[in-house]
């Protein structure tokens, strides 16, 4: 009301010049000025991966052409654990329904009823190549931790079992995130598990750089989640590392979908 009036008490050649520009004054400009020492366009800066002023995006970086190397990666794939170089995922392997994490958890029920008992764990440990103690151990911690989230009811299980249907709800924090809340696999977060940490070889770990992952992953406070991930990607390293020290991208796509877990006991039965 008052603009109309003000508006009109100008003549009419201001008012000819004041509203147009007004109207322009008003909008609101795509352009966002971050500072002057940005040369590249608003579009380009929207696909950058690094900000000047964080540096650790430029020491953990990540793939930008994962796209073309590989359809959708941005989908997380209930049924096989892909990448660029298996797009369709460990070939001539039956994903029986499961998801890929409880393919990875299918392989300890060693008599297929669906549920893990602390010595099925054992038993997996041992069969993969684990130490006694560290088996015995591992079947212990593993079951204490994981029985109670997954079981289908409000009561704990006196024999520490762990159901394999409900194994998402035992996803623990501080991890890579490869798998996501549902249980299924997230390519973009495999492959930045080497692009931010494989310094030494593109698509392998050294240990030192699977603890440098170890640390970036941790959230905070979240102790329990610190722990599981460092049994985890430690005990992986110790019985899946190769000659030369390294724990190749290929060993741990086949961890994430349980395949790796048969190889191995099917070279330590051969042995």
């Amino acid at each position: 009301m008052t603009l109309q009036l003000v508006v009109s008490s100008l003549p009419t050649r201001c008012s000819r010049l004041a509203v147009p520009h007004l109207r322009r004054s008003c909008k609101f400009s795509p352009r966002v000025s971050m500072s002057s020492s940005f040369s590249s366009s608003p579009e380009d800066q929207s696909l950058e991966t690094e900000a000047p002023h964080a540096p650790v995006t430029r020491e953990r970086r990540l793939n930008p052409d994962l796209q073309k190397q590989l359809p959708k990666p941005y989908l997380a794939r209930a049924l096989e654990a892909v990448d660029p170089s298996h797009p369709q995922g460990t070939k001539g392997r039956d994903p029986r329904g499961l998801s890929v994490l409880q393919q990875h958890a299918a392989f300890f029920d060693r008599n297929g009823d669906g549920i893990i008992y602390p010595w099925e764990t054992f038993q997996g440990l041992r069969a993969i190549g684990c130490a006694l103690p560290v088996s015995f151990l591992g079947a212990i911690l593993i079951n204490l931790v994981l029985t109670y989230p997954t079981q289908p009811g409000w009561l704990p299980s006196p024999l520490f079992s762990i159901h394999i249907k409900n194994i998402h709800k035992g996803k623990h924090g501080s991890d890579s995130e490869a798998y996501d809340t549902e249980g299924r696999f997230d390519p973009s977060k495999f492959d930045a598990i080497f692009s931010k940490y494989g310094r030494t070889h593109p698509n392998a770990l050294t240990k030192d750089e699977l603890i440098s992952m170890l640390k970036g992953n941790r959230n905070m406070y979240d102790f329990l989640g610190w722990v599981a991930a460092a049994g985890e990607w430690l005990l992986l390293y110790s019985v899946a590392k190769d000659k030369d020290g390294l724990l190749q991208r290929e060993t741990v796509r086949g961890a994430f979908d349980g395949s790796l877990f048969e190889r191995l006991q099917d070279n330590k039965k051969s042995s």
